[in-house]
Formats: structure tokens, C-alpha cells, sequence
């Protein structure tokens, strides 16, 4: 069989089959991507903490990935160190640098950089210097933004969502839960400990 037969013949339109965790191989199937564009914008400013805004949704690209800009305070810490059990996340620095722990091992991304984070690998990022760092954040297979956008704007205090409120923590662990989010028993306090060793708030 020719190349021209073997694309006429569809197997070239076939789902791609890639195996779940803990499962049998099932037949992935996307929309296909639609053409966008993306018009500069200023830049996104991270109003003394940390903000997100989504340039590319997940289902303009079929499923296949998203982009989030995130602006970071100086000396701000992010989210204690966890997991993801599906997502893989690259990083993108534009200003500013990004400190990422990886397990164990803190790297240092400056303006420029880009780095990988997959799956399944303990981590979480930071600004250590007095002045701002922003990034984009690319997500693969999974609709992060969405996520992102409910916890940074839609669980706030004006919406019915106080900080430290039952309805916030139970909508938070439904989310962390839909979204395969990997917490770990130690996150908080190693959290704490990088505030403490690198003057963060």
C-alpha cells in the first residue's frame, strides 16, 4: 500500500489510542483546532499578589493545549508543592525570574527561559526578587484556564467565597479533585519553609 492509498483508505483519520493511568489503551478523539489570533495586550500586572489571564482556551486548540499569562508579585510565594496526575505545564518567563522547585531541586528560569514541567512530579514556582515576574504558562491535555479562572476569579469574597470559608474549601477540593490535582501531606509546610527561606509573603 502507497502513501496515497493509506491516507484515501482513512487509517491516517483513525483515533489516536494512548493509555490511561491504571488503564487499558482508549481511543482519543479531538475536534480539530479552529485558526485564532491573539492581539498583543499590555501586560498583565499582578496587583501586589498573583494574577492569571487565559490567552488560549483549550477548546480553540481541539483539546490539545491552552496558555495562561500569570503575573507574580516580588517575593511572593505560589501554591504549596503539588502534582498533577494528567497535565504537563511549560513554563514561558517574559520578566522577571521564575523560581521552580522540582522535588527537591529549586531552578532558577530568567526572562527568556522556558521549562517543562510534567506530570506527576512534585513542584511549585516563586518570585524571589523585588521586582515583578510574569510568565506564560502552556497547558498539554487537559483544559487547565479553566481551573485557574475559577480559582483566581470566581472563588473570591465578592462572589460568596471568603477566604477560609466551608463553601471555598469544599468547592476547592471538588476542583482539585477534577482536575487530578496530586497534594501532598508535607505541601503546607514545605510551603511555609520556602516563605521562611526566601523572605516570600
Amino acid at each position: 500500500m502507497n502513501r496515497r492509498q493509506f491516507l484515501r483508505g482513512g487509517a491516517a483519520l483513525a483515533p489516536l489510542a494512548l493509555p490511561a493511568p491504571g488503564r487499558s489503551a482508549e481511543p482519543l478523539t479531538r475536534a480539530a483546532p479552529v485558526p485564532f489570533f491573539v492581539p498583543p495586550q499590555p501586560p498583565l500586572e499582578a496587583k501586589g499578589g498573583i494574577d492569571i489571564r487565559v490567552l488560549v482556551r483549550s477548546s480553540a486548540t481541539g483539546g490539545v493545549y491552552s496558555s495562561v499569562e500569570t503575573a507574580v508579585a516580588p517575593k511572593r510565594m505560589g501554591p504549596a508543592p503539588h502534582a498533577h496526575q494528567d497535565l504537563d505545564e511549560l513554563m514561558f518567563v517574559l520578566e522577571g525570574t521564575a523560581s521552580v522547585l522540582m522535588e527537591d531541586e529549586v531552578i532558577e528560569v530568567p526572562a527568556g527561559g522556558w521549562h517543562l514541567r510534567p506530570r506527576r512530579i512534585k513542584h511549585t514556582f516563586w518570585n524571589a526578587a523585588g521586582r515583578p515576574l510574569r510568565f506564560i504558562d502552556m497547558y498539554f491535555n487537559q483544559p487547565f484556564e479553566d481551573y485557574l479562572e475559577q480559582i483566581f476569579h470566581r472563588l473570591t469574597a465578592e462572589n460568596g467565597y471568603p477566604d477560609g470559608s466551608d463553601k471555598k474549601r469544599a468547592e476547592v477540593l471538588r476542583l482539585t479533585e477534577k482536575f487530578g490535582i496530586i497534594r501532598f501531606p508535607d505541601g503546607q509546610e514545605q510551603r511555609q519553609d520556602l516563605m521562611k527561606r526566601y523572605g516570600l509573603t
